[in-house]
This record gives structure tokens, C-alpha cells and sequence, in this order.
């Protein structure tokens, strides 16, 4: 019987039509059996996931002070819906996701170069991995300071914050989610670097409007009007762009065929990790004592 893959002289292998449906079956159904074993695991532990889910938002209610001020459920299927349907399915997505990605890799790999091959695992690991980073930042960092500050509003109005689930649970998935993306900004910069659409020089040279669309989208994204949570969002967005433009610049020397100096860089580097610890430890200060 021939071979499902056949080797090209260039590296790649030929599949017919026929063979690609049917690759292309077995990749969704191997998929499918991973989110479904997931699931299954998930939907056991479903009451221990929500609480997890609901950590950010019970910080920031206790953060208000408010006394009575709780998460509720107002309709009939609200709570089962939520928490043992929507929490499990989410974490799933979450947690099949490298599994997933593995087949889809799995299944355009045949038609790659080998050269093109090399940059496939290292560019799908570092967009899953700084979606994770994301998420990460989102659920310690964003998500309960721009709650508390929405929550704490209502001190001042004497009205007691009753935040139904479904709803607060809707907030949760669109901030992981919309912060995740966010946080593909590097993998963005290094990819049109890679199809020679923009270069390292352009992108520095006009960094300043970088910048000015950065704040723009932090100010649409960020859930409250202050300046804290603004600088809170934008500030690793910013960080981010510059450092898909340094991982751009390393992508040009290794086409000239040039070395980059990690010497001097490390340590300029750590003298301004220093510099910027510092400079969030007296923002970070100057904000509680306000408070």
C-alpha cells in the first residue's frame, strides 16, 4: 500500500486531497478525545474551579469594606449553569489548549519546508505561553484592582454592591481573554518582522505613536478611570511591544549573520530591572496609603 506522506526533494511531503481530509479527521478527533478527557476531569472538580474563578472578585469585595457586599444568583439554572457547566467547559479550553495546538501542528507540519519547520514549535509555544502570562496577570493583578475600584464606587452612594455570578462570570472570561491577546503583542511585532513587513529600525523610529496606540487601547480595555489602572494596563503593554521589537532586531542579526552583545545588555538590563522595581514599589506604595 503507498505511503500516506510522501518525502519531496525539498523537504516536504506530498499528500492528495483524500489524504488530507483524512489526516485532517484523525487531528479533530484526537483533539476531541484530549478536550473531552479534560472535560470529564474538569466537570469532577467543578466547585473547586469556581472558587478559583471567584477569588479575584471576593478580594475585591473585602477590599471595599462594604458590609453585605456579596455574589448572588437570581434565576433558577443560574448556578448550575455556571458553575457546572460554563467553569468546566472554560477551564477545558484552557487546559486542552497545548493539546490542541499539538495537532494542529501535527497536521500542517507535512507541509512545511524544514526551514520553516524550526520556527513553528518556538512560535506556537511562545504564543500559548504568553497567553498564559496574560491570563496570569489579568487574574493577580488587573482584574482585582480595577474591580476594587468599581466596587469601592459604590461606598460613596450607600449603595451595597449584588453581583449576580453569571454576570461577574461573563467580566472574568472577557478580561483573561482580552488580556491574553494583549499579551501577543511581542509574538505580533516578530512575525511581521519575519515577512519582512516592518524592521526593527521602522518600529523604534516610530515608537512614539506605538506608544500613543497603546495607552489608547489600555484606556478602552481598563475597566476604570484612573490613572493607577491605566498605568497598571498600559506599562506591560509597552514593555511587551519593545521587547517583540528586541526579538526582531535578534531575528535581522541572524539573517546578516551578526552577533548581539549579551554582556553589556545583561547588565544595563539589570540596572534597569533595579531602577523599574523601585519606581513600583513608591507608585505601589503611594496608592495604598491613599487608600
Amino acid at each position: 500500500m503507498e505511503d500516506v506522506f510522501r518525502p519531496d526533494d525539498d523537504g516536504m511531503l506530498r499528500m492528495s486531497f483524500l489524504e488530507h481530509l483524512e489526516e485532517l479527521r484523525t487531528r479533530i478527533i484526537q483533539a476531541l478525545i484530549g478536550f473531552g478527557a479534560i472535560f470529564s476531569i474538569c466537570l469532577i472538580f467543578s466547585p473547586q474551579l469556581f472558587d478559583i474563578v471567584l477569588a479575584p472578585g471576593l478580594r475585591a469585595l473585602h477590599t471595599t469594606g462594604i458590609p453585605g457586599a456579596e455574589f448572588i444568583a437570581i434565576d433558577v439554572v443560574e448556578q448550575f449553569s455556571i458553575v457546572w457547566v460554563w467553569t468546566p467547559l472554560v477551564a477545558s479550553i484552557f487546559f486542552s489548549a497545548p493539546w490542541i495546538l499539538w495537532q494542529l501542528w501535527a497536521f500542517i507540519s507535512p507541509g512545511l519546508y524544514e526551514r520553516e519547520k524550526k520556527w513553528a514549535v518556538p512560535f506556537i509555544g511562545s504564543t500559548a505561553g504568553l497567553f498564559m502570562l496574560g491570563g496570569l496577570f489579568g487574574y493577580f493583578v488587573a482584574l482585582p484592582s480595577g474591580l476594587a475600584f468599581l466596587f469601592g464606587a459604590s461606598g460613596a452612594t450607600h449603595v451595597v454592591p449584588k453581583i449576580t455570578i453569571e454576570n461577574y462570570f461573563d467580566r472574568f472570561v472577557d478580561a483573561m481573554l482580552g488580556i491574553g491577546v494583549v499579551f501577543e503583542i511581542p509574538v505580533l511585532v516578530f512575525f511581521l518582522t519575519l515577512i519582512r513587513v516592518v524592521s526593527p529600525a521602522f518600529l523604534l523610529k516610530h515608537s512614539r505613536y506605538a506608544i500613543l496606540i497603546i495607552v489608547t487601547i489600555a484606556a478602552i480595555i481598563t475597566p476604570t478611570t484612573d490613572a493607577f489602572n491605566l498605568t497598571l494596563f498600559s506599562l506591560p503593554m509597552c514593555l511587551l511591544f519593545f521587547l517583540g521589537v528586541f526579538a526582531s532586531y535578534l531575528l535581522v542579526l541572524k539573517r546578516e549573520s551578526r552577533r548581539f552583545p549579551w554582556k553589556a545588555f545583561l547588565k544595563w538590563l539589570a540596572i534597569a530591572a533595579f531602577v523599574a522595581a523601585c519606581a513600583v514599589a513608591v507608585v505601589t506604595r503611594y496608592h495604598l496609603l491613599r487608600r
